[in-house]
């Protein structure tokens, strides 16, 4: 490598006149830009000891500091009294400098990619004072360029298309590499491109690396993926430059210029004949070795057919054979005709001297199949008049088999379409009779469904919708239209209107209804006019109507109708007998009553009526009150506790019954009362009543109770019902004596209950409870 002084030496050489001019004697203010004065060469106030530029190569590869260049300043006699400093970009890091001497060595490898040039400030001081002999100087030291970077490709792999069948030099793509190398000095940026892998196929331009294709005819079908490698070279692709490589890979595209072919020019289909219609029945395919929209296709029946057509299916590019008309293997078992197949998208360049079409043979056979019987209309309407009889004949319905063996066939009605069982059905011959009689006025049509269900394979059956139609028969006579509210007033005159009438019927005769209205021409009061328009008018025959006579007439009319049979009915007008104003409006039609008394106004009524409303509301909540009225119960002191149990088996008596046992002898049996007869019944045997002499109070209560039940058994007017108190009595010989709360202490304070736990140990617990609440061992 050449060093920085060698390039230097060469430097001066060159530039020695031009440099060596300012230097001689007269010029050196001018070469700093000081002006002349007086014909004398001023002292000049800035640095003459230096050039303003430095040049060093990069990429420097010695082991010392790299020499750059030397300072040195006409203050500098040599003694070591000049102290030189450099300041500025990379100062002390990358450039150090001899403070003596002036020489500027380089600590490191540069590199001009990083930085290509650095600006720095150099210094001269007195070493003693450090006072500035001289200004500052400003210099630049500048990297020169060496070729050591290689060409780079902005990718590694590049992907690109072209169609097939292009021509040579057909233009593929551009691919550009990079040189961080210095352009504009020497060739170390100056780049080649060169093809390394991808002939005969491919070219590329050694200026702009743009890949052309360099063979005709390339198929698509034949290879369709190339990789290509570039190679771009520096230095102009001189020996020993730099290189890089990169990889493009080239698809072809394609074009239409392969017709679609059937492999196999005849196809065998096979369709059962209860095929539905638009159903497919198989499938072609012919080989088309393009792609995409160059691939797609189109099949036709040639000539068109009347039972078949073909589709294509645009995601498999197949075509499919579809049922236009039903298939019938009876009829006809097979078919053949010719498809059709063609792209549908055509390239102008490749249609010559190419038929891009094919033609196959397409036979189809049809298969026998079980099927269900079919019946000769659908759906069946009949009509029936609705005065037929039960068992009568309605219609008929056929079905038959339509297989070749042509089975038996056998029908039956549908109940869930027949709930009323109106219909029945010979299931041999299929005809239709009724069960009940029809009422076209209940329902003016009836759809059963028939089902055909063949005898040798019940699966096999049909349903048909069958319509009956009930006639009409003139069987129902007319009536009143709407229900008339007819009124008469008092005053009314002799001929007057007093209301229209009309009828209607709920048969529906051919010619339409024609109505006739009559009333008894005997009918003092009122008479009728026909207007022959299905409507009649009702007129007085006098005047002078009186609410007290009376105060409603009913008008008998008699409706006819114009039908065979002819049917009439009586229907009853209701004319009611109103108070009217001048004018004809009804004020009042309730029959007339008394006045009242002249010294009786409203407000007295109003009064009057606001009194009885009153007293209603008062007796009303009286009741309420009454109702609402709580029982007496039947201990009303906590201590008036007994045992009473008494038992009712008859259903008279009421409130008499407590008068049948009076439980309060047993609390007091000086008080009885004598004489005490049921008030409800009456003896057929008066006995003198007997009471026993009371008993004392030491008595033992069971002595009591035997002695009062024989006297009612001997009683003839004891009640006639069963009276029956019972009382837990534990006697004597207990060793708990009794437990019943007669005659026990008043309060729970007196009580000690100490002795329970003394009854054995079936009272234990009845001892820890007693025992804990009494009052001595609350803490």
């Amino acid at each position: 490598m050449i060093t920085n002084q060698v390039l230097l030496l060469l430097m001066l050489s060159i530039l020695w006149p031009t440099i060596a001019l300012p230097f001689a004697p007269g010029n050196i203010g001018n070469l700093f830009g000081m002006p002349e004065s007086d014909g004398k060469i001023l002292q000049r106030s800035k640095r003459g000891w230096m050039w303003n530029q430095f040049f060093l190569l990069e990429e420097y590869t010695g082991n010392d500091h790299q020499y750059v260049g030397k300072l040195h300043s006409n203050m500098d006699k040599g003694d070591g009294n000049v102290k030189y400093i450099l300041t500025g970009d990379g100062a002390g890091t990358l450039f150090l400098i001899d403070e003596k001497s002036g020489d500027i060595h380089a600590t490191k490898r540069l590199d001009r990619e990083e930085k290509a040039m650095y600006t720095l400030n150099a210094k001269v001081l007195d070493r003693n004072t450090n006072a500035e002999l001289e200004p500052d100087t400003e210099f630049n030291i500048k990297i020169h360029d060496i070729n050591d970077n290689a060409p780079k490709f902005a990718k590694e792999i590049y992907f690109a298309s072209v169609p097939e069948m292009s021509e040579v030099g057909t233009s593929v793509v551009t691919v550009t590499a990079t040189d961080a190398d210095d352009q504009t000095y020497g060739n170390s940026a100056k780049l080649v491109y060169s093809i390394l892998q991808g002939q005969p196929y491919f070219s590329v331009d050694s200026e702009n690396g743009t890949i052309k294709t360099a063979l005709p005819g390339m198929d698509r079908e034949v290879k369709e993926n190339y990789q290509v490698v570039i190679q771009a070279k520096d230095m102009a692709g001189q020996m020993g430059g730099l290189s890089g490589t990169t990889t493009v890979s080239i698809t072809l595209s394609d074009v239409n210029d392969s017709p679609p072919r059937f492999a196999n020019h005849s196809f065998r289909v096979t369709a059962v004949e209860s095929t539905v219609i638009g159903a497919a029945i198989g499938r072609i395919k012919a080989d088309d070795p393009d792609v995409g929209r160059n691939a797609e296709m189109e099949y036709t029946i040639v000539g068109g057919h009347d039972i078949f057509n073909i589709i294509t299916d645009q995601i498999t590019q197949e075509g499919v054979i579809i049922i236009k008309k039903p298939l019938d293997y009876e009829t006809k078992r097979d078919y053949e005709f010719r498809v059709e197949v063609k792209n549908t998208y055509l390239d102008a360049r490749f249609i010559h001297g190419l038929q891009f079409k094919d033609y196959a043979t397409v036979k189809v056979t049809v298969e026998d199949m079980d099927e269900p019987p079919i019946f000769t209309r659908n759906p069946y309407i009949i009509e029936v008049h609705e005065d037929t009889a039960a068992g009568s004949f309605v219609g008929v319905v056929s079905a038959r088999d339509p297989d070749a063996d042509n089975k038996p066939v056998k029908y039956s009605i549908d109940r869930h379409t027949d709930l009323e069982r109106l219909f029945n059905i010979d299931s041999v011959n299929g005809t239709i009779t009724t069960l009940k009689a029809l009422d076209r006025e209940t329902s003016k049509w009836h759809n059963i469904s028939v089902v055909a269900t063949e005898i040798n394979n019940p699966r096999q059956t049909t349903r048909v919708p069958v319509f009956i139609k009930v006639l009409d028969v003139n069987d129902n006579a007319p009536e009143f239209a709407m229900s008339y509210d007819t009124f008469v007033c008092e005053n009314v005159k002799a001929g007057q209107l007093i209301q229209t009438i009309s009828a209607v019927d709920t048969d529906e005769p051919l010619v339409g209804h024609k109505f006739v209205f009559s009333i008894s021409p005997t009918n003092p009061n009122f008479t009728i006019d026909d207007r022959e328009d299905n409507t009649a008018n009702i007129l007085t025959r006098r005047g002078g109507f009186s609410r007290r006579e009376m105060s409603m007439y009913l008008l008998p009319v008699v409706i006819s109708d114009n039908d065979y049979p002819i049917q009439s009915s009586t229907s009853t007008l209701i004319v009611r007998v109103c108070a009217c104003d001048s004018r004809g409006n009804m004020q009042s039609c309730n029959p007339e009553v008394l006045p009242f008394s002249d010294g009786l106004t409203t407000g007295a009524l109003v009064a009057i009526l606001l009194c009885v409303i009153i007293l209603l509301m008062i007796v009303v909540l009286f009741a309420a009150l009454r109702r609402q009225r709580k029982k007496e119960p039947l201990i009303i002191s906590k201590e008036d506790v007994r045992d009473n149990v008494v038992s009712y088996n008859d259903e008279g008596g009421g409130e008499e019954d407590t008068q049948a046992f009076d439980i309060g002898t047993l609390r007091n049996p000086e008080v009885m009362d004598a004489n005490k007869l049921r008030r409800d019944i009456i003896p057929e045997m008066l006995f003198p009543f007997r009471r026993t002499s009371p008993i004392k109070d030491n008595t033992d209560v069971r002595d009591f109770i035997n002695g009062r039940l024989q006297e009612n058994d001997s009683d003839p007017t004891a009640p006639p019902y069963d009276s029956l108190a019972t009382y837990a009595y534990e006697g004597t010989g207990s060793l708990a004596e009794s437990l019943s709360s007669l005659e026990s202490a008043a309060t729970e304070g007196d009580q000690e209950y100490d002795y329970l736990s003394n009854w054995g140990p079936q009272f234990k617990k009845l001892a820890e409870m007693y025992i804990g609440k009494s009052p001595g061992r609350e803490t």
